[in-house]
């Protein structure tokens, strides 16, 4: 029997700006508790990229660092079942309360689904019309496994740009 995953409580600053949903940390992060903490993953080389900023190492200064830029992180699934770390193996979704920290947080004008999964799990769990002037898009995965729709480094970086136009 598989054990039943929970994500990461989220990081948010006190005005967030924006929110970047992941799906379900993977198996590499939830055993450093720890938000992308596979050091494969795209998610922190993209970030600093954009904001030009030299890498950051130590995983307190990296949530420093979001919560400075506005930008509050979270998973569209707050539970489910999962062999290894692919998303293609979640069963039994439970989704996050999205909705409840929109409330808790009206800053949020930008919601940014990391990768397909995180996508169509908060669709298929929140109507887009509840939602107000909040936009959602869906980004490309900064994941270290190839993907159907896998872009390069700079394309994922083009993409993500998007979310500065909200900071």
């Amino acid at each position: 029997m598989t054990k039943k995953l929970n994500s990461f409580p989220p990081v948010v600053p006190e005005k967030p700006k924006v929110l970047i949903l992941g799906s379900m940390p993977g198996k590499i992060s939830l055993e450093k508790d720890e938000y992308y903490g596979n050091p494969r993953n795209h998610f922190w080389s993209i970030l600093f990229k954009l904001f030009k900023v030299a890498p950051i190492e130590e995983y307190d200064k990296k949530v420093l660092f979001v919560k400075e830029q506005g930008i509050a992180l979270w998973d569209s699934i707050g539970s489910c079942y999962r062999e290894g770390s692919l998303d293609s193996n979640i069963m039994d979704e439970v989704p996050n309360d999205i909705i409840g920290l929109l409330r808790e947080y009206p800053s949020i004008s930008l919601i940014a689904c990391n990768g397909t999964k995180s996508y169509t799990t908060f669709k298929k769990n929140f109507n887009l019309d509840d939602l107000g002037q909040v936009r959602v898009i869906k980004l490309p995965s900064t994941s270290p496994i190839p993907g159907r729709y896998t872009k390069s480094f700079e394309g994922k970086v083009a993409s993500w740009s998007e979310i500065l136009n909200h900071i």
